[in-house]
This record gives structure tokens, sequence and C-alpha cells, in this order.
């Protein structure tokens, strides 16, 4: 089992953002999680990464029950892209020097790096064709660039997970479409990272994704394949509106508002 939650729950200041959560990905699954602003998405994948613990409940990562192992240590095994992470970075950092921090899970590197580091570093920002901005701080770059940096960094340490909180936040339509591709390509390698995509866009959610959760105030509310849960009926059940669905590309879909004429 690559996660498995049993019956998580958070509370803080009293308040109960995650409420008896049961989850379990298997492997060669890959997830992609929808729900509205405030549903608690980042506050799972933090809980995850080891950022935040359950308040009760049981949780087991890559095999390694809370409480009982090195969250340090699994950290490593596990790529996280999210905008709470961005902004943990040190903003005089080069591009370079955040990259190199992926492979220790790390914020800023106090590890010694090797030159095939160094070289993978540069291959993998190539590849998201970012290399020219390698050596420029952190703090120079454009929201979008910040985000592939965060791409980049995620990929460093040859993830068993790799968690992607809203990874095209910022992107414009192109770029969007090309770490789309790159993400399908992960998912497609044989011996590549099981993905757990949060967004607000169905149409992000690429056919790769053989599972989706639906989140609300803290609760799934539905889980399951994607097609008993990529559906008009379902979703508009959750949403609590109506919606249609337009057919995307590669067998994706995207979902507007079903809007009142005036």
């Amino acid at each position: 089992m690559i996660l498995n939650f049993e019956n998580v729950s958070l509370v803080k200041n009293n308040k109960k953002l995650l409420d008896q959560i049961d989850w379990q990905i298997a492997p060669h699954e890959h997830w992609g999680i929808l729900g509205l602003n405030g549903a608690g998405k980042s506050m799972l994948l933090q809980m995850v990464t080891g950022q935040v613990w359950p308040s009760s409940g049981n949780l087991t990562v890559l095999g390694e029950k809370f409480g009982q192992t090195s969250i340090p240590s699994l950290q490593k095994r596990i790529g996280w892209v999210s905008n709470a992470l961005q902004q943990k970075l040190h903003q005089f950092d080069t591009v370079e020097s955040i990259v190199l921090s992926g492979k220790f899970a790390s914020i800023g590197v106090y590890e010694k790096t090797t030159r095939e580091d160094l070289e993978k570093a540069a291959e993998i920002l190539e590849v998201l064709g970012i290399a020219e901005i390698q050596k420029r701080p952190y703090e120079m770059l454009s929201q979008g660039q910040r985000q592939l940096v965060l791409v980049a960094r995620a990929m460093m340490s040859d993830p068993e997970v790799l968690i992607l909180d809203e990874p095209c936040n910022s992107l414009d339509l192109f770029a969007r479409e090309e770490l789309l591709q790159i993400f399908k390509n992960l998912a497609n390698q044989e011996n590549g990272p099981t993905l757990i995509y949060v967004t607000h866009h169905v149409e992000e959610l690429l056919p790769v994704f053989s599972h989706v959760m639906l989140l609300k105030a803290g609760r799934v509310i539905r889980q399951g394949s994607r097609k008993e849960i990529l559906n008009r009926q379902t979703l508009e059940t959750f949403y609590g509106k109506g919606v249609h669905f337009i057919p995307y590309l590669q067998e994706r879909l995207a979902i507007i508002p079903e809007l009142k004429a005036e």
C-alpha cells in the first residue's frame, strides 16, 4: 500500500479541519483531488508529507506508520509542489540551489553535493525548459517560473510519491499543457512515482489519473475510479449546483457552471 488513512482527523484551535478520513492508494494508482476553497485539500497533502500530524487515527505512507518512523527520512522519498512550500524557500537562493535541495528535502542546501547532482539538476531544468534561469535568484523569477522550479526540486530526489498541489497555477495555457505532458510521462514510467494531484480544474486531470477524491469541508464526500466520479450526476451532487461538461483534449473533460439566463 502506498498510502493508508484510517479514520484520520485533524483539529486546530478547536476547529476540525479534516474529519474521519479513510483513504487508501494502491500501487500503480494515480489520484486527483477536487474541492472548493477551504475544503482541506492542501492540509491533507501536508499531512502526507509529515508537515502536519493527525490529531487522531492512523496514517501510513510508503509502509511507514506515523509515530513509529523517521519523518525526515520519509520526506526524502516524497516530492512536493505547493504554494505552501514556495513561501518557505530562501528567496535569495539560486534556482540551482533550490533544485538541489530537493535531494535532501530541506530548505537550503547544507549537505555536500556531487558533480552528478549538479548535472542532474541541470538536466531537469532543461527538460522543463528553464535551463537559462539556473543561476538566477529565486526572488527574481516570475510566478510561473517559480512554479516550474518547485517541480524541478520535487523531481530531484526521484520520489516514490509526487504530490502536486495546484502545480499549474500562474502558468499560461501553453506552459500548462507542456507541464501536464511531463506529469503524463512520469505516470507512464514503469518505476515512476505515484502522483497525487490537487486542482480546481477538472480538465487538468489527465486520463492517467485513475482515481478521484471529492473533498468538502474536511470530509471525503466520494472517492473511486475516474469513471465513477467524473460524471455530471456525481459532480452536481458534490457541488450542489448544475454544471456543463465540455469534451477536452485526449479524453479529458472540462466543466463550467450552469448559469441561469438573465
